[in-house]
């Protein structure tokens, strides 16, 4: 998640003064209420920006990212040994006002029936207030045997993302303020990212980069041309899991994703999930000092799979909304050539 933040928090701290002073001469009851819910909504745009920007120089966040690997790590693509696409929603912390929206599509393919080459596409949009970015990205991977049952796997990643941002969708109290009339449109920056991706077919480790490049934006529209506005920074991934057989009908999966960006908190996810009779998945998860999630999937058929998270948030955020909401569905498309045919748990 890209964040503008230097110049909403200047513009932000500006208006609370504003507004602050305004309230408390005001003696109507109606305004007092209105502008309390305008500083408010105020305060929570600060919150998702400027805050935000310690950490939020992060990628999209993903609860079941054990299914989505490969928007985080290139040398994902094709080792599940066949065509498999992925369409992901995420509603994040509901109810509040400019708060993040997310949607994925991808897919992913073995090139060879060897399962030596793989080619992956990642179609992503983030949306957290002011601000929109798309991001497109195509992965290559190279997979060699490490042994009779284990497999490593190369992957490169490139593309690049478009930034919008309209400062027209930032409260103020004066319509025309030039602090929020230095708008980004379609700001292009093309990235790269590369990842190793160790699996067999009862776990996994990955590491991982996927953007190389950091960006800064900047205004360039009119005289302000040294305004910083907006950064964009690495983010680095390591990821794992492991199957465990409890019984012929029951498999249990814990996995964890740790996600680290220069000036940001380390964020750590942990989860387990149980396969019941290869079809129902039920699971929990961990975001450290964050939220706490219940994770439902089911397999309706080997090549169709839904799923749903819910994540109820720890902090002190959590007064301000009703949570987050992550829905997927999955499609695999297996062959004769392929030589598989069944899901694999990740």
């Amino acid at each position: 998640m890209k964040t503008i933040y230097i110049q909403i928090q200047l513009s932000t701290l500006i208006n609370y003064r504003r507004l602050f002073l305004f309230n408390q001469a005001s003696s109507d009851p109606e305004r007092l209420i209105y502008f309390n819910r305008k500083l408010f909504l105020l305060l929570v745009i600060s919150l998702l920006t400027c805050f935000n920007s310690v950490e939020a120089q992060q990628d999209a966040q993903y609860t079941q990212y054990m299914y989505n690997t490969i928007s985080v790590n290139p040398a994902y693509a094709g080792s599940r040994g066949v065509f498999s696409g992925l369409l992901l929603h995420r509603s994040q912390w509901v109810g509040l006002d400019g708060a993040p929206t997310t949607q994925t599509l991808s897919f992913n393919t073995p090139l060879d029936s060897e399962g030596t080459l793989g080619l992956g596409v990642s179609v992503i949009n983030d949306e957290i207030g002011p601000s929109e970015e798309q991001n497109l990205f195509v992965d290559f991977s190279y997979t060699i045997n490490t042994s009779a049952n284990t497999k490593l796997s190369f992957g490169l990643k490139a593309g690049g993302n478009i930034l919008n941002v309209d400062f027209s969708k930032t409260p103020t109290l004066e319509p025309g303020d030039p602090l929020f009339e230095q708008n980004i449109d379609r700001r292009f920056s093309p990235n790269f990212g590369v990842g190793l991706y160790w699996h067999s077919n009862d776990w996994y480790v990955g590491l991982s980069v996927p953007n190389f490049l950091e960006t800064d934006h900047y205004d360039d529209n009119g005289a302000n041309s040294d305004t910083f506005l907006a950064q964009e920074r690495v983010n680095y991934y390591l990821i794992g899991g492991y199957v465990f057989d409890l019984s012929p009908s029951l498999k249990l999966k814990p996995a964890f994703l740790t996600k680290y960006v220069s000036g940001a908190p380390l964020q750590v996810d942990l989860s387990a999930n149980l396969l019941i009779n290869e079809k129902l998945t039920l699971g929990a998860a961990y975001r450290w000092s964050a939220a706490l999630s219940a994770m439902a999937g089911f397999q309706i058929t080997d090549g169709i799979m839904i799923g749903y998270a819910y994540d109820f948030e720890t902090t002190r955020l959590r007064r301000f909304n009703s949570g987050s909401h992550e829905v997927f569905l999955r499609v695999d498309l297996f062959s004769n050539a392929s030589g598989v045919y069944s899901p694999r748990f990740f």
